[in-house]
């Protein structure tokens, strides 16, 4: 028996919800070997409003991790926090190495509940060291808006032009995602291929329960590279599968309610209507 191997180059989530542990929950679902190289490590407070705490891992110790995991012959890699410059170039300098095709990188920014770039060079050094070796690329609005060097898109036609930008940047496939942002009453996405624009769209979801949507929907993109599918149809399975993990999430504390990452498999997922644009 011989399973797909999948990596993700990430920041540990100490709540389970997101980062690293969103990556490998949903890896597992997928039927693919999961494996993870820690970049940082962010903690909440529940003494001071589940605030957060990023704390950066040695580089020494983040190329060991590489060095390990990609010895192992990766299928398909996902990118999340990275917190500096130098963990970005380290960690494009191991995925060029690696010579890999199926590369996503969701380019992450911000802690929830933050509303600044965490390290603003990082903006820079994506563009240069990821954006180029990037399959597919999954920016939410307000990291759109910092890769094009525009403001954050606020309806369709300016995704689409963020998504353009991106791509000329070097993204092969350009996934913004637009959630609840654009329209109140739906969850848009924007899929752009270099060529067509298709808009995914699922009825609004009322929960507030989405910690870790977003590193959920770059892993599961992962995994269905890894399991052979094409793009689109890897992005469009995604879309179903965080969709589903969003309408089952579920309260953790006061603070914070993660997604299911086993929905879809348990209890299906939600229509998804794909529009080209």
């Amino acid at each position: 028996m011989s399973l797909k191997k999948t990596l993700t180059i990430a920041g540990s989530d100490a709540s389970g919800g997101a980062g690293l542990e969103a990556d490998l929950k949903t890896f597992q679902e997928y039927g693919t070997y999961g494996m993870a190289a820690v970049t940082v490590i962010a903690t909440m407070d529940p003494d001071e409003n589940w605030s957060h705490g990023v704390y950066t891992l040695p580089i020494d110790v983040l190329k060991a991790q590489l060095k390990t995991a990609f010895s192992t012959g990766i299928d398909a890699v996902k990118t999340g926090m990275l917190s500096t410059e130098e963990v970005i170039l380290t960690a494009g300098d191991a995925i060029k190495e690696a010579q890999l095709k199926n590369v996503v990188i969701d380019p992450v920014m911000v802690c929830k509940g933050e509303d600044e770039v965490l390290n603003p060079g990082n903006v820079d050094a994506m563009i240069s060291h990821l954006l180029p070796i990037a399959l597919v690329t999954t920016p939410n609005l307000f990291e759109a808006g910092q890769l094009a060097g525009m403001k954050t898109p606020k309806n369709i036609d300016e995704m689409k032009a963020a998504a353009e930008k991106i791509h000329a940047i070097g993204a092969k496939h350009v996934v913004i995602k637009g959630g609840r942002s654009i329209d109140p009453n739906k969850a848009f996405d924007l899929y752009y291929d270099g060529e067509k624009h298709f808009l995914l769209e699922t009825p609004k979801i009322e929960t507030t329960y989405n910690h870790g949507a977003g590193c959920t929907f770059a892993a599961a993109i992962t995994a269905n590279l890894a399991n052979g599918l094409d793009v689109k149809e890897a992005v469009i399975k995604s879309k179903e599968f965080v969709a589903a993990a969003i309408t089952h999430g579920w309260k953790l504390n006061q603070y914070v309610g993660p997604v299911m990452h086993g929905a879809k498999n348990v209890y299906g997922a939600p229509e998804i209507t794909v529009t080209e644009l």
